[in-house]
């Protein structure tokens, strides 16, 4: 049996999903994950192949499979296999109640043409009474964008682990990114970019919260120069 086989069925002995955007680390076992990489570059030799392409001979084509199938699992998509990254809380003892904004530079790959997806994501957080490292913002960022995405789901799914994490009073999470299925096949579009939000808590139901958290993100992109 294939390994892909064997980490499928135990998916589906515990009745879970794998879609490209879910963490499957959890059933992978030790050992595992060098076996998904030499049976995915067999799948890409095959593909290779299919598209004509002389992987023998062509010296810019000799170990391309190898190479895909160690990016697809170790870096674009890694955020499938690995599993999260920990996350310490620490008690807020300053009883700090004023939003914190962090900036994060993210990359992603959109699920329905496997073409890459990059841009900024700034995470709003209102402390309750626990904190995380400002740091983690950005970690947990960008490990929840490390796999096949649609940009609206990965915006809800960084600020519902932020939220959880953090057990805030409010979250909100702003992204915005370009996307190679846009600029790269159909209308060409080299200059589009996408914007999603999503808040929660009192970030949603205070509006001055939210005007505070967009202003933050109008002043450091204008300090960045993205816009």
């Amino acid at each position: 049996m294939k390994t892909s086989d064997k980490i499928k069925q135990r998916l589906e002995i515990d009745g879970k999903k794998y879609y490209a955007s879910d963490n499957i680390s959890k059933y992978i076992q030790a050992g595992e994950t060098a076996e998904l990489i030499e049976e995915v570059e067999v799948a890409f030799e095959q593909v290779l192949q299919s598209l004509i392409i002389d992987t023998k001979n062509d010296p810019n084509s000799m170990g391309t499979a190898h190479r895909l199938a160690k990016m697809y699992i170790n870096e674009i998509m890694g955020g499938r296999y690995l599993p999260d990254p920990r996350i310490t809380s620490f008690p807020n003892d300053g009883q700090y109640d004023q939003l914190i904004v962090v900036r994060a530079d993210i990359k992603s790959m959109c699920s329905h043409h496997h073409q890459p997806v990059s841009g900024v994501c700034y995470i709003g957080c209102l402390p309750g009474d626990e904190v995380i490292g400002l740091s983690k913002y950005t970690r947990v960022a960008q490990h929840l964008s490390n796999r096949g995405h649609l940009q609206e789901e990965l915006t809800e799914m960084i600020a519902t682990r932020i939220q959880k994490l953090t057990k805030s009073k409010g979250v909100a999470v702003y992204i915005k990114a370009r996307h190679g299925c846009c600029e790269n096949r159909g209308i060409l579009a080299s200059n589009s970019s996408t914007q999603t939000t999503v808040v929660k808590g009192e970030l949603k139901s205070n509006i001055n919260l939210k005007q505070e958290f967009m202003d933050n993100i109008k002043l450091q992109e204008i300090g960045s120069g993205y816009l």
